[in-house]
């Protein structure tokens, strides 16, 4: 496949996807991994609401590199279909929050899901809204042996 071929199929992995793989790390370097469900609207900024006592949600206040795999877990084995990220991320607030819940909840109604308001992601709720900036983007190539290329989305 081609660049253009891999960006379509990892385009198509993210679309058909509400939740992500998150991964984080804690100070001592201690990994953890929580499902969440996810939005995005250009493939390179990805937004989550979690509560922010939450492990993942702690770890990322004190070190924001991210790893993230959107997989489709309906695929054949050995046939696998998945979107690769590494990523910085935050906690949003100020008017990055405000743009950040208009994504959020941009495909909220056709998903069955509740929109957010401001007050459901600011003190003193427990849940907040979060974003993670794609830093690298690969995909797997399904002409190589788990062999993950890079792609632009």
């Amino acid at each position: 496949m081609n660049g253009e071929q891999l960006s379509a199929v990892a385009r198509a992995v993210i679309d058909a996807n509400f939740y992500l793989t998150l991964g984080t790390v804690d100070e001592t370097g201690a990994p953890w991994v929580s499902p969440v469900y996810f939005v995005t609207a250009d493939y390179r900024a990805f937004y989550w609401a979690s509560k922010a006592d939450t492990r993942h949600s702690r770890n990322l206040a004190t070190r924001p590199d991210l790893s993230i795999v959107i997989f489709d877990s309906r695929v054949a084995v050995y046939q696998g279909r998945a979107v690769y990220l590494t990523a910085i991320g935050e906690e949003l607030t100020g008017p990055d929050l405000d743009a950040g819940i208009d994504v959020y909840n941009g495909p909220a109604a056709a998903r069955g899901v509740s929109a957010l308001e401001r007050a459901d992601v600011v003190a003193p709720a427990a849940y907040r809204l979060y974003r993670a900036r794609a830093v690298q983007h690969y995909t797997l190539d399904p002409d190589g042996h788990d062999l993950r290329v890079p792609f632009q989305p």
